[in-house]
């Protein structure tokens, strides 16, 4: 019996929260306010770029007018600082009057309305981490409740001023509390993040079975060293994450920065393949109706997210670390695919990497092969020599696919395995990796 059915067959004779509710097959992609707009709420003096609707709005005409929504970048997402410092007499939450006069049900519809979808935050502890309220364990059913009444499709779910007990009782309370609202709302929770993102403080089983996606890891910064940070810690951490990760339950190393100030084009490239390897959430923060065409051509990079958006959902993994600054990561595809990128940690200069399909854990065959960023398409023998140049930390990145079945052997280094096996008669990958 393959070792996959051994896994759901386990998983599933567990007790759940009934999460279940078929949304996010494929990760989620939009936008997001946060790491670009932050907690800005001075409407008077920056009209333009404070947390208001008026900013929703923007960015959700920009989805729908400049080619955005037809890639799949549907969800528009509020973070913190939306809401009024009071509940309203109910015991409610309510938007803050002045900046979102029209209240969240009204901008909710006008996202419907274009094929889009909105999404909200929230936070479990006392306050929120802006010091908005927050919703502690007794207001659980009436907020999940509030969301759906104002037509919301996402929530995130925050843990500050939250202590682990009341997390542990209060992200599978809203889980199941949304749920009772008979509404499909894709559920975000942040609860690995604030338990150090690994086991035995974290569950991964327990969040799959209760959340969408989930942070695991710290907010990301405008700046490359940020990115290297959360690229550095999830696959160091690999063998415990991508076994988490799947349809409708994903990591989320948080939002993508290209079209900001801090990442270069050859960074931005990298960004966005290494988190089309991870599997990984696309949700932008940016200015969308400033962005450069530059940058607008990398998000927009429609082969790049159909390896993110593949529906086998396998997360990719690095396979090699070499002394000379140059790593190769690895994900399986459907249709007998497979991503590869090969990413440079130098800063001196672009370095000529030399190797071969075979030496990548390529069976004997040939593979056609495409960069993913010049079009370039090409035929390779796994026995091939070839030299891809790197940029300083930038990427190259292939859609690599054969022509006929083939069985990808484990990738065993210092006697572990690093690798998917690929049962090429089943046509399945295994869930849980050893």
């Amino acid at each position: 019996m393959h070792f996959a059915v051994l896994v759901f067959a386990s998983v599933a004779t567990m007790t759940t929260f009934g999460l279940d509710n078929g949304l996010m097959r494929t990760p989620p992609m939009g936008w997001l306010a946060w790491e670009r707009y932050r907690c800005d709420i001075d409407c008077k003096n920056d009209p333009k770029n404070c947390i208001s609707e008026n900013l929703f709005i923007d960015m959700a005409d920009r989805l729908f007018e400049d080619g955005w929504k037809e890639l799949g970048y549907v969800y528009v997402n509020i973070d913190d600082c939306w809401s009024s410092m009071e509940r309203d007499k109910d015991g409610r939450l309510q938007p803050d009057p002045n900046r979102f006069p029209g209240g969240i049900r009204r901008l909710a519809r006008y996202m419907h309305d274009r094929g889009l979808k909105l999404g909200i935050y929230g936070d479990m502890g006392t306050h929120t981490c802006g010091g908005y309220p927050g919703t502690t364990l007794d207001k659980i059913e009436i907020d999940a409740q509030t969301f759906a009444d104002w037509e919301v499709d996402m929530f995130k779910f925050d843990g500050c001023y939250s202590n682990a007990v009341e997390q542990e009782l209060g992200y599978p309370l809203m889980s199941k509390a949304l749920n009772a609202t008979g509404r499909p709302i894709g559920y975000s929770c942040s609860w690995p993040a604030y338990q150090g993102g690994l086991p035995p403080k974290v569950n991964y089983t327990q969040l799959g079975q209760i959340c969408n996606l989930w942070r695991n890891y710290g907010d990301i910064q405008d700046s490359w060293n940020s990115v290297l940070s959360i690229v550095d810690w999830f696959f160091e951490n690999q063998d415990v994450l991508a076994t988490a990760a799947g349809p409708g339950r994903w990591n989320d190393p948080d939002m993508l920065v290209i079209g900001d100030f801090g990442l270069s084009m050859e960074q931005s490239r990298s960004q966005m393949a290494l988190w089309a390897i991870m599997a990984a959430p696309l949700f932008m923060s940016n200015d969308l109706r400033t962005i450069s065409s530059g940058a607008q051509s990398i998000l927009q990079n429609k082969m790049i997210i159909n390896i993110n958006q593949d529906p086998y959902g396998i997360q990719g993994r690095r396979i090699l670390k070499e002394k000379v600054g140059i790593e190769v990561f690895w994900r399986p595809l459907s249709n007998n695919a497979s991503a590869l990128v090969f990413f440079s940690r130098r800063t001196d200069m672009p370095y000529r990497y030399k190797t071969s399909l075979s030496k990548l854990n390529y069976t004997t065959g040939s593979y056609k092969f495409t960069d993913v960023y010049t079009g370039k398409t090409d035929v390779l023998k796994d026995s091939t020599e070839f030299v891809v140049s790197v940029n300083p930390t930038g990427v190259v990145m292939w859609y690599v696919s054969a022509p006929g079945k083939l069985k990808y052997h484990p990738f065993i280094r210092e006697g572990k395995l690093h690798g998917p096996a690929y049962d090429a008669e089943e046509n399945t990958f295994p869930r849980v990796f050893l």
